[in-house]
């Protein structure tokens, strides 16, 4: 990458011709993401609107870009760390993200889980545990105010405000049970999330069948971790006047929980009336479609 030669594309984005500036800004593009400080810097100088508006969207072009490739990669990969898979959507949103920052605070919430944990504990002992450390120490609940607002399905704001939908608290809380070899996965059910306590640990994607009693209960997050079992699932089915099939009762996979994440971030821009971002997301939708 040439510094002279970018220092040059960029002193022309002023330029009135728009076939011109497309091709100043193709070739911007192709540089990738090494091309935002120059950016950046440029911005901070000009006092045009036009040459600021410009640069704002090249580089949310690049950063979208980066996102939804990496995001591609984490799919292909078979979505096996799901932290990973959460703070790649926060990306799209807050792309200077401190994920060290996430890391720390999610490890501080596993290590006072761990210090209550001991082999003896039952099943629903261990639940009991984390329920106390996540909902009670440190004080997570269910966004009963807010609920459709996209906040609540970016890992960044769920841990700074403490606040999140059924979604964004059980993706919290099995990344953490995860973490301490607690076999806890989430259940994609229709309007709704939960989580299953398996009778054993998988290599998630792979789903867990929950035939043959291989699911021991089902934990409700947004409901500071209220324990039930399968038919209080049926019941809800039932009120949803929906059909029952497996996938409501079974451990879903991180993909299944990462595409839902981002459905959920596509119905609430639109609720708010922001097309721009819901074409962002629906593109980024392709990217956790499984063909």
């Amino acid at each position: 990458m040439n510094e002279k030669d970018i220092t040059a594309l960029i002193s022309l984005l002023d330029d009135p011709d728009e076939e011109i500036f497309s091709h100043i800004r193709e070739k911007l593009l192709s540089y990738g993401s090494p091309v935002i400080p120059f950016l950046e810097r440029e911005w901070e100088k000009s006092f045009e609107s036009v040459i600021q508006t410009r640069i704002e969207n090249i580089i949310h072009h690049i950063q979208f870009n980066d996102t939804f490739l990496n995001l591609k990669k984490w799919v292909e990969s078979g979505g096996k760390n799901l932290l990973s898979g959460i703070i790649l959507i926060a990306r799209y949103q807050y792309p200077d993200l401190d994920e060290a920052a996430i890391l720390k605070q999610i490890e501080r919430i596993k290590h006072d889980a761990w210090l209550e944990l001991n082999p003896n504990l039952t099943a629903l002992e261990k639940v009991r545990v984390l329920n106390h450390i996540i909902f009670e120490v440190h004080g997570f609940s269910g966004n009963t105010t807010n609920f459709h607002a996209p906040q609540n399905s970016y890992i960044n704001n769920v841990l700074e405000s403490k606040r999140g939908n059924p979604l964004s608290l059980s993706i919290l809380y099995s990344i953490i049970a995860q973490s301490l070899d607690i076999p806890i996965y989430g259940v994609n059910l229709p309007e709704h999330f939960i989580l299953a306590y398996a009778t054993e640990k998988t290599d998630l994607p792979v789903p867990i069948s929950s035939k043959d009693d291989k699911v021991m209960f089902y934990i409700n997050p947004f409901s500071k971790g209220t324990v039930f079992g399968k038919h209080e699932v049926d019941s809800f089915l039932r009120q949803l006047k929906v059909k029952p099939v497996p996938a409501f009762y079974e451990p879903c996979t991180n993909i299944d929980m990462i595409r839902r994440l981002v459905n959920n971030l596509s119905h609430a821009y639109e609720k708010l009336g922001y097309p721009d971002k819901v074409k962002d997301i629906r593109k980024l939708l392709k990217a956790v479609t499984i063909a």
